[in-house]
């Protein structure tokens, strides 16, 4: 058995291991480490998980994801019984700023815009809104502000990467122009990947992060 036929198959295992998840209608092929979902599922929320349970299995050094969300009848709701509970729920969170997030949807189609100070707080709004019953897709369209001081932004990224035991830091390198950071070098896994596109974000004055790690 080639090795893209062992990882279809252990992908193919994983999916079906998430509890989250309703497998049977999921397609997976993977050619040299990438791996591509096709085929559909019942709910964004299940689009989602899937995405992230093919990126821990080993061996993944890529996910290409063309689910398609077929919502079930009883799950469908009007765009505008939408709009007021991903309101609703955002007035809820405590981590998004109040008022600072606005919402439009198109059939069944979540945009999400407005300014925060944090991505915690741009991620917040996402995934408060994402398992919304109706909702098939999210674009997350928030910006963060930008901060006047942003010298020592690459340095500061390095550090909090050296502290972590998943990266070899000699292989991943960090540059930042303003508040805009760039990611290049490689990683050992996909998972890897997520994680130091997340520990760059969380540093003060990050307003982008382009992530080009290769997964080897």
């Amino acid at each position: 058995m080639s090795h893209d036929d062992q990882l279809q198959k252990a992908v193919l295992a994983e999916l079906k291991w998430e509890p989250s998840i309703t497998a049977a209608h999921i397609g997976v092929t993977a050619e040299n480490g990438t791996v591509t979902l096709s085929g559909h599922v019942q709910s964004y929320a299940q689009k989602h998980a899937a995405e992230m349970a093919t990126g821990r299995v080993k061996g993944v050094r890529a996910v290409a994801e063309e689910l398609e969300v077929r919502l079930p009848f009883e799950f469908k709701r009007d765009d505008a019984d939408i709009a007021a509970a991903a309101v609703d729920r955002l007035a809820w969170d405590t981590g998004t700023p109040r008022d600072a997030i606005k919402v439009k949807v198109e059939k069944g189609w979540l945009t999400l815009t407005g300014e925060v100070h944090w991505h915690f707080q741009r991620e917040a709004a996402e995934r408060e809104v994402r398992n919304l019953m109706g909702v098939i897709g999210v674009s997350n369209a928030i910006t963060i502000k930008p901060r006047v001081d942003t010298a020592g932004l690459s340095d500061d990224i390095q550090h909090a990467l050296h502290r972590s035991w998943f990266f070899d830091t000699e292989n991943v390198h960090v540059t930042a122009q303003e508040g805009r950071v760039k990611l290049t070098g490689t990683v050992n896994s996909w998972q890897e990947r997520q994680t130091a596109a997340s520990t760059a974000w969380a540093a003060p004055g990050a307003t982008s992060v382009e992530n080009d790690l290769i997964v080897a």
